[in-house]
């Protein structure tokens, strides 16, 4: 199946699978995924692809996310089952790849890397991350504007961006942080300090 077709399937399929709400986010991450895919010369299909997929297990109830990661040979850490809403970027990267076929790498680490990120992230992986946070029905936050904008200027300044502020909203609502989010946090510093 070509990958237009594949994604039209899969829009089909996550609203089947998707809470209307969840189902609206998903719409504008694979459409401004693929927009910023445009922009950055990227693949927009898989940029659709893995926007349509990425909160594919996210309306699993948060045992049967762990079960699926289980099954599959991933491990889940302490923090995530701590806070399990991390949970569903590593189940979706599996239901992608068993229940929907994808064998794509590239979407499957764009699935995966969606709600963490990672140092040193691909290009799709860096648009569906910020795809997923600057989307059109996400709750305006205090940056968003400027954040919104960098999206479509510069990649590794926006992620520096949407990582200060996820760090900062979760400290000031006393809320544990996954290592890797830090990590990632400290690579795009690093890199915007030796520009």
């Amino acid at each position: 199946m070509k990958t237009l077709e594949l994604s039209k399937k899969f829009r089909k399929e996550m609203q089947d699978a998707l809470k209307s709400e969840r189902f609206d986010h998903t719409l504008g991450v694979a459409y401004t995924a693929a927009n910023m895919a445009a922009v950055f010369d990227a693949d927009n299909q898989k940029a659709l692809i893995a926007g349509y997929l990425h909160d594919c297990a996210k309306n699993l109830d948060h045992e049967e996310q762990i079960k699926i990661c289980k099954k599959n040979g991933i491990e889940i850490t302490d923090v995530e089952r701590r806070n399990p809403s991390l949970i569903h970027a590593k189940a979706g990267m599996c239901l992608a790849r068993t229940k929907y076929g994808i064998e794509d790498e590239e979407i499957l680490n764009a699935i995966r890397w969606h709600t963490t990120g990672h140092p040193g992230m691909t290009t799709l992986e860096k648009i569906v991350f910020i795809a997923d946070f600057i989307e059109p029905n996400r709750k305006p936050l205090e940056h968003m504007d400027i954040i919104r904008k960098e999206a479509f200027r510069d990649l590794d300044s926006c992620m520096l961006l949407i990582l200060r502020d996820t760090l900062n909203y979760l400290k000031n609502i006393d809320k544990e942080c996954d290592s890797m989010t830090q990590d990632t946090y400290e690579y795009y510093l690093r890199k915007a300090e030796q520009k």
